[in-house]
C-alpha cells in the first residue's frame, strides 16, 4: 500500500516484481533494476577521436546484441542492456557517439508525413497495435521480455489504483479521465468500481479494442466508459482526477512541460502521472539500444528527470504528494501523484 500523504516530505514508495538482488554495478542480467552506493564512472569529456584500429577493439568489447536489445528496439518503455562494468559503458559511449539516430528519426517522421504524433498515431494504429495489444493481452504468444513488460506495465496500473482508493472518497461516481488508455487496462477497472470513465487514446484501433474488451469484461450493473480516439492535446473537460500512465514517453520535455499544464487544467482534485524516468545510466542504455533498431521500431522514446516534471507541476500550481517506482527485469516507470498546493 502507498503511505497516507506527508504533509512535510512526498512518501517514495518502490514496488518492484520478483527481481534479482540489486547490483552495484551493470550486468547482463541488469535492465531496469535499482542503483544503489556506488557512483557512476565519469565519462571523457569531450569524446576523443578514435583512430579505426582503437574503434574496432571498443567494438568488440560490446557484447552481441541480445534479445534485451531486439526488445527495447520494439518498445517504449524498456531500455538495451550490452553487459556490465565500467568499461562495456564507457565503450558504449564511445560507439553511441559515433552514430546518427536523429537521421533515422527523421526518415521515419518523413515517411507518415508528420512529426512525433503522427508517427505515434501511425505505429499504433498498425503494426505497434497488433504488438501491444498482445501485450496488454493475456495471450501466450509473447517472449519472455514481451511477457516482463506486461507485467511491470499491471504493476504501474495496480499502484495507480491503489493511489485512486487511498483516499476518503470512494471511486463511485467520480469522473476520471484516462488519457491514453491504451486497451483499457486501468478504465475497465476504474469502472468497475463506480467510476465515471472518460478514456481516449492516440490510436483509434486501441480505442476499438478497449471497448471491445469493456463491453466483454465489465458486468451489466457497470456504466460503460467513454471512449473516443483522442490525442492529449485535444483533450478537454473538468474531472476529479486525471490519470496518464506510460504516455510521456512520447513528448520531449519541451512539449511535456505544456502536456503537463494541460493535463492539471483538466483536474480538479488530483493528477497521476507515470514516466520513463532519466538517470545517467537508463540514458545511456537508451542510447546505446538505438543503435539496434528493430525493423518494426517507429517512435521515439523520452525519458524525462522526475525534478523536471515535478517543476513543470509547480509551475501551474500543483505538488506532489505521493511518489512510487515500478521496476521488472525489462521496465520502470516513475509513478506520481499531484493535488493541487
Amino acid at each position: 500500500m502507498f503511505p497516507s500523504l506527508d504533509n512535510t516530505q512526498p512518501p517514495d514508495v518502490h514496488s518492484s516484481l520478483p527481481n534479482p538482488e540489486p547490483k552495484m554495478a551493470l550486468s547482463p542480467a541488469f535492465f531496469g533494476g535499482n542503483l544503489t552506493a556506488r557512483p557512476p564512472p565519469p565519462f571523457p569529456s569531450p569524446t576523443p577521436r578514435l583512430s579505426p584500429p582503437l574503434l574496432r577493439r571498443i567494438t568488440a568489447a560490446l557484447p552481441p546484441p541480445s534479445e534485451a536489445v531486439s526488445a527495447v528496439t520494439d518498445t517504449s518503455s524498456a531500455l538495451a542492456v550490452l553487459g556490465g562494468g565500467s568499461i562495456a559503458a564507457a565503450a558504449a559511449a564511445a560507439v553511441v557517439s559515433l552514430t546518427d539516430p536523429e537521421r533515422r528519426r527523421r526518415e521515419q517522421a518523413s515517411e507518415v508525413g508528420g512529426g512525433d504524433k503522427e508517427v505515434v498515431r501511425e505505429y499504433f494504429n498498425n503494426s505497434g497495435f497488433q504488438r501491444w495489444k498482445k501485450i496488454y493481452g493475456d495471450t501466450d504468444d509473447v517472449n519472455k521480455v514481451q511477457l516482463d513488460i506486461r507485467l511491470g506495465h499491471a504493476k504501474t496500473v495496480e499502484n495507480a489504483l491503489k493511489m485512486l482508493k487511498d483516499s476518503d472518497r470512494p471511486l463511485s461516481g467520480l469522473s476520471i479521465c484516462d488519457a491514453g488508455c491504451g486497451t483499457g487496462s486501468l478504465s475497465i477497472p476504474l469502472a468497475r468500481e463506480g467510476a465515471i470513465v472518460f478514456a481516449s487514446d492516440i490510436s483509434a484501433a486501441m480505442v476499438s479494442e478497449a471497448e471491445r474488451k469493456a463491453r466483454e469484461e465489465l458486468p451489466a450493473s457497470a456504466q460503460m466508459p467513454t471512449f473516443e480516439a483522442r490525442d492529449l492535446e485535444s483533450l478537454d473537460g473538468r474531472y476529479d482526477t486525471v490519470v496518464c500512465l506510460d504516455v510521456l514517453i512520447h513528448y520531449p520535455q519541451s512539449k511535456a512541460d505544456g502536456m503537463i499544464a494541460h493535463l492539471a487544467s483538466l483536474a480538479e482534485k488530483r493528477l497521476i502521472l507515470s514516466f520513463a524516468p532519466k538517470t545517467f545510466y537508463y540514458d545511456l542504455l537508451k542510447r546505446v539500444g538505438e543503435l539496434f533498431p528493430g525493423p518494426s521500431k517507429a517512435t521515439r522514446a523520452y525519458l524525462h528527470a522526475e525534478a523536471d516534471v515535478e517543476r513543470a507541476l509547480q509551475k501551474v500550481g500543483w505538488k506532489v504528494s505521493k511518489r512510487g517506482l515500478i521496476t521488472t527485469q525489462f521496465y520502470f516507470s516513475r509513478l506520481l501523484e499531484a493535488v493541487p498546493a
